[in-house]
């Protein structure tokens, strides 16, 4: 261990994480076409300084000075007097530096337009971002659901991944302010370590097609299984049709979005409670509004595993809510009354302000009876 390493573990600086180099676009096979300006360059480098030593007795560092001034074309003059055979060479040398370095502009203005070069070094910039990220999530296909689920996310500061095979995708994340985003086909593996899917928390696939989504959840189930990864992810998926809804399920997503769905259940809710119409979107969907929902998973070490629900105070420690249980089973209870016993693994469905969120997590995440139960 060298003495920098020394340094940063005492101090503990942790060296940002970066792609594994085996993901990041080569470059040297892009700078190919530069390679024959670069050796005409030499050969009439040394071609130079190999005439002038012969020619007019110059030292060779006198040589190769006068051979890049005369090369480049800077004007500097003749460095020491030059016989007539000289000058002749230093036309000659004049006419090739000129045609060499007319040729490398060439090359280098067509191989920029191709725009191979630009792309692989912004990739590169790219996948050093996302290296850095955790917890993030993963949006496939870009389309009007993307563009609405990636605002949300980034107004809720959840960070996320925009991946799209087509070439515009550069002008969209610009457009719709995806901060990182790649062109690879989703449901390949390669694409799904460069979005560094190892570390991320889910997937949301939004294609209008059944069958990429199809593709992307079994291809995200059986990436899984190949890295042994220590929690499964959570896939969330959109379908076209209510019929697709059960066969996306079945293949391993966990949540299956269908807007057909949900707007027969809008359309159906704004007809029966007029009234009740944009409660939702009031309460729980506005950023400016501290109301929030959540459900909160009661660890196995829980100090209130087996206490009845009245027993944890919650309303009276945080100003929370429980309006809904489901336990271990998947089986769901509203409004339990207070004599409903808090089981190991249960999933509490709690409303409140954001900070009464925050403690009652904090409350039931504790493994001995809290000192705040004293005073209540």
């Amino acid at each position: 261990m060298n003495l920098l390493e020394k340094i940063r573990n005492f101090l503990n600086w942790e060296t940002p994480p970066k792609p594994d180099k085996k993901l990041l676009p080569e470059v040297y096979p892009l700078l190919k076409p530069f390679r024959l300006p670069l050796i005409l360059t030499v050969l009439v480098m040394l071609i130079g300084t190999a005439g002038y030593v012969i020619i007019d007795n110059f030292s060779v560092m006198d040589a190769i000075y006068q051979t890049a001034i005369t090369f480049t074309t800077v004007g500097f003059g003749e460095i020491a007097p030059i016989s007539d055979t000289g000058r002749i060479f230093t036309i000659n040398l004049i006419i090739a530096g000129f045609a060499v370095f007319s040729s490398a502009i060439g090359i280098m203005v067509n191989e920029l337009n191709k725009g191979h070069i630009v792309a692989a070094f912004k990739e590169r910039r790219m996948l050093y971002k996302i290296a850095r990220l955790k917890n993030h999530y993963v949006v496939c296909y870009h389309n009007d659901y993307t563009i609405e689920v990636t605002k949300q996310l980034r107004q809720n500061h959840i960070p996320f991944i925009v991946i799209d095979p087509r070439k515009e995708i550069e002008e969209w994340a610009q457009e719709y302010k995806y901060p990182y985003y790649l062109e690879a086909e989703p449901h390949a593996e390669r694409a799904m370590l460069k979005a560094h899917l190892s570390s991320a928390k889910g997937l949301i696939t939004l294609s209008d097609s059944i069958a990429d989504n199809i593709a992307l959840i079994a291809s995200v189930r059986l990436f899984e299984k190949e890295h042994l990864l220590p929690r499964p992810y959570y896939v969330i998926s959109s379908a076209q049709s209510v019929s697709d809804v059960e066969k996306l399920k079945k293949l391993g997503a966990d949540t299956v979005v269908s807007p057909t769905k949900l707007t027969a259940q809008r359309v159906s809710a704004m007809a029966a409670r007029p009234d009740m119409e944009n409660l939702l979107e009031e309460f729980l969907y506005k950023n400016d509004n501290p109301l929030d929902m959540q459900e909160i998973v009661i660890p196995r070490y829980s100090w209130a595993v087996l206490k009845k629900l009245k027993e944890t105070h919650i309303r009276e420690i945080a100003n929370t809510s429980v309006v809904g249980i489901t336990n271990k089973e998947g089986k769901f209870q509203s409004m339990p009354k207070g004599d409903t016993l808090v089981s190991s693994e249960s999933k509490l469905l709690v409303i409140g302000t954001q900070k009464g969120i925050k403690i009652t997590k904090d409350l039931l995440s504790k493994r001995v009876k809290p000192k705040e139960l004293k005073f209540v």
